[in-house]
C-alpha cells in the first residue's frame, strides 16, 4: 500500500513522539502527577462510593471504565506487542511502558475536557468527545470562530471514523481470524462473519447494552490473561532481571538479528513502542473520552481521574506482560521449525534469484502432536541480502512460502514466492547456511505460540479465547466510537447505515488483509489522523481542565464529597 505508507510517513514521523511525550510530561507536571491520584482515588470511584443515580448519564462509573477499556484492551495488547517486538525487538517494550505512564496524564486532561463540554441535552443518552469540546467551547462564541468550531469537530470525526473501521475493526478481526486459522483451520471468512453477528447483537443496544457488557467481561478477559501470563513468567522468575536488562539496553542501542528476529535499532524500538501503545491505550488519540462521556456524574473531572487507569491497566500492566512472555520464551528470536525432507537451495541465474524448495506440505516438518499445519499459514526460510554500499552489512529477509489448497487433498502444496535477487543464506555461529523452515506467527498468533512453547496447548486453547474476547469487546467499543462521529456530522437517521457498513468491514478484513505489515499500515493510518486532530486541542485547551483538577481537590480536601458505601456489584447494575 505505497500510499497509506508515504502518509504514515508523515503522521509518524519523529516529531510525533516528540509531541506526544511533550505532551505527556507538561500534564504530569502541571496537574502535578495525576498518576498517582489515578491510582489512588480514581479505584475508589471506580468502586462507587461516590456514584449517583440522579446524575445526569448513562452509565456508572464502573462501566465507563469497562467500556473504554473494552476499546483499548483488544489484541493491541496481544497482536500489537508482538508485532512491535518482531519489528522493533525487546527495546519497543521499555518505550511502550514510557507512553503508558505519561499517557495517563494525557488520559486524564482529555476525558476531563470531554466531561465538561459534553452534550446533555438528553441526560439519559449524553454526547461527549473531542468533537463537542470544540463546537461548545469555541463554537459558542459566535461569528467565524462557530464556522471553524464546525470544520475542525467534522475533521475529528472524520478521522474517527477511519480509525474505527481499521484499528477499532479489521485489525480486530484480522488477527482473530487468523489465530483461528492457524490452530484450527477455520476459515477466515468464516470467522469475520461470527464476529460480525456477535457484534450487532450488542451494539444494537446502544451504550447501556455496550456498558452493562463491558462491565461483565472486561473484569474476565483481563483476569484470564494476567493470570495465565504469571503461569509462565513463575517458570522463568531467575530470568527476569536479565529480560528487564534486555529491554531497557534495547531501547537505546542496536539489538542483532538472530533467530527469526530480522534485527533493530534502537530508533526503530522507541517507533514501533510508540506506535503500538498509542494503538493500544489510546492516550491522546481522542477515542476514549466518548465512553467516558457516558458516565453517570455532575464532577467532570471525577471520571477524567477514574481515564487515568486505562493506560495502567492497557499498558503498563496487560502489554508488559504480553512482551515479557514473548521475550522469556524466547519467541521474538526463535530458531527454524526444522528442515524440510527435501532438497532446499538458492540458485543464481544471472541477475535474479530462484528458490528450489519441496512444495508438498507433508514435507514441512513435523509439529507437536496437538498441532498441525494449516491451508492458509505462511512458513520463510532466511536469506541476506548483500547491501548496494560496501559500509553497511547484508540485511536480513524473509522468503515466504504461503498453504494453498488443492482441488483434493493431495494437492494441497506449498507456494513460494520469490527470493531478492543476489540472495545468500544466512549463517549460524558455526558459519553454516541456516536452511531451517520457520513457521509464520503474526500478531495474536505470535503470543499465542509463546505461551504454547511454555505450556503446550495453552495458547491454542486459552490466549485464543481470550483473544476473541478482546477483539468482539473492541469492535463493540469502537462501533460506538464511530457511531458517535456518525451522529456529529449526519444525526442519527445515519446510526444504522454506519452499523451496517461497520459490520460488512468486520466481514471482508479477514480476506481483504493478507500480511501484517498492511495491517499495521492501516492500524497505523487511523490513529495517526486521530492523534493529529486531537492532540492541538488538548494543547490548547488544557488548561481548562487542569484549573477544573484544582478545584476538585480543593473541594475534595475541604471534605465537601460525602462516600459512601462501595457498591458490591458496580458491573451489574443497571441504572
Amino acid at each position: 500500500m505505497p500510499f497509506i505508507s508515504s502518509v504514515n510517513v508523515y503522521l509518524w514521523g519523529p516529531w510525533t513522539f516528540y509531541i506526544l511525550m511533550g505532551t505527556g510530561v507538561l500534564f504530569t507536571l502541571w496537574a502535578k502527577f495525576p498518576q498517582y491520584k489515578a491510582l489512588t482515588h480514581g479505584v475508589q470511584i471506580t468502586r462507587g462510593i461516590y456514584d449517583n443515580p440522579n446524575e445526569p448519564g448513562a452509565i456508572n462509573h464502573f462501566q465507563a471504565l469497562s467500556a473504554a477499556l473494552s476499546a483499548t484492551v483488544g489484541l493491541g495488547n496481544i497482536g500489537g506487542v508482538a508485532l512491535a517486538i518482531g519489528l522493533g525487538g525487546p527495546g519497543a517494550t521499555f518505550w511502550m511502558i514510557v507512553v503508558g505512564f505519561f499517557g495517563m496524564a494525557i488520559k486524564t486532561i482529555e476525558v476531563s475536557l470531554a466531561m465538561m463540554y459534553r452534550n446533555t441535552d438528553d441526560p439519559e443518552n449524553p454526547h461527549g468527545g473531542a468533537m463537542w469540546v470544540i463546537d461548545k467551547a469555541l463554537g459558542s462564541q459566535g461569528g467565524w470562530k462557530s464556522v471553524l468550531a464546525k470544520i475542525l469537530g467534522s475533521l475529528f470525526c472524520i478521522t474517527l471514523i477511519v480509525a474505527s473501521m481499521t484499528g477499532g475493526n479489521m485489525f480486530q478481526a484480522w488477527n482473530s481470524a487468523d489465530i483461528l486459522n492457524v490452530y484450527f483451520g477455520v476459515p477466515q471468512i468464516a470467522t469475520g462473519i461470527v464476529l460480525a453477528v456477535l457484534t450487532g447483537t450488542v451494539i444494537i443496544g446502544g451504550i447501556k447494552r455496550i456498558g452493562s457488557f463491558a462491565g461483565k467481561i472486561v473484569p474476565v478477559m483481563c483476569g484470564l490473561y494476567v493470570l495465565s501470563s504469571l503461569a509462565v513468567l513463575a517458570m522463568h522468575l531467575p530470568e527476569l532481571p536479565g529480560l528487564f536488562s534486555l529491554i531497557i539496553s534495547s531501547a537505546f542501542s542496536q539489538t542483532e538479528a538472530t533467530g527469526a528476529f530480522l534485527g533493530g535499532t534502537a530508533g526503530l524500538a522507541f517507533q514501533v513502542g510508540l506506535k503500538r501503545a498509542l494503538f493500544s491505550n489510546e492516550a491522546g488519540q481522542g477515542s476514549a473520552p466518548i465512553a467516558h462521556a457516558a458516565a453517570k456524574t455532575d464532577e467532570p473531572v471525577r471520571e477524567g481521574i477514574v481515564a487515568g487507569l486505562e493506560p495502567f491497566i492497557d499498558t503498563i500492566l496487560i502489554c508488559t506482560m504480553t512482551a515479557l512472555v514473548i521475550l522469556a520464551t524466547g519467541t521474538w528470536n526463535r530458531q527454524a521449525q526444522g528442515d524440510m525432507k527435501g532438497t532446499v537451495e538458492l540458485v543464481q541465474q544471472g541477475s535474479e534469484t530462484s528458490l528450489v524448495a519441496p512444495k508438498k506440505i507433508q514435507d514441512l516438518p513435523e509439529l507437536a502432536s496437538w498441532d498441525q499445519w494449516q491451508i492458509g499459514s505462511q512458513v520463510f526460510f532466511l536469506v541476506e541480502v548483500p547491501s548496494r554500499s560496501p559500509e553497511q552489512a547484508a540485511r536480513r529477509e524473509r522468503v515466504y512460502g504461503k498453504l494453498i489448497a488443492g482441488p483434493t487433498a493431495s494437492g494441497d502444496h506449498i507456494a513460494w514466492a520469490k527470493p531478492p535477487a543476489g540472495a545468500r543464506w544466512t549463517t549460524g555461529q558455526d558459519g553454516q547456511p541456516i536452511k531451517g523452515v520457520f513457521r509464520d506467527f503474526k500478531g495474536a498468533s505470535l503470543t499465542g505460540h509463546a505461551f504454547d512453547r511454555q505450556f503446550p496447548g495453552l495458547g491454542k486453547w486459552l490466549v485464543t479465547a481470550v483473544a476473541l474476547m478482546f477483539a468482539l469487546s473492541t469492535l463493540i467499543s469502537w462501533s460506538y466510537y464511530g457511531e458517535q462521529g456518525v451522529v456529529y456530522l449526519f444525526g442519527e437517521k445515519m446510526i444504522l447505515p454506519y452499523k451496517l457498513i461497520f459490520l460488512l468491514f468486520t466481514v471482508i478484513a479477514p480476506v481483504l488483509l493478507s500480511t501484517d505489515v498492511e495491517l499495521g499500515e492501516l492500524a497505523d493510518l487511523g490513529t495517526g489522523f486521530m492523534l493529529w486532530a486531537n492532540v492541538p486541542i488538548i494543547l490548547s485547551m488544557g488548561y481548562l481542565a487542569v484549573r477544573e483538577l484544582e478545584r476538585y481537590w480543593q473541594r475534595y480536601k475541604a471534605g465537601e464529597f460525602k462516600p459512601h458505601a462501595p457498591d458490591p456489584e458496580p458491573w451489574a447494575r443497571e441504572d
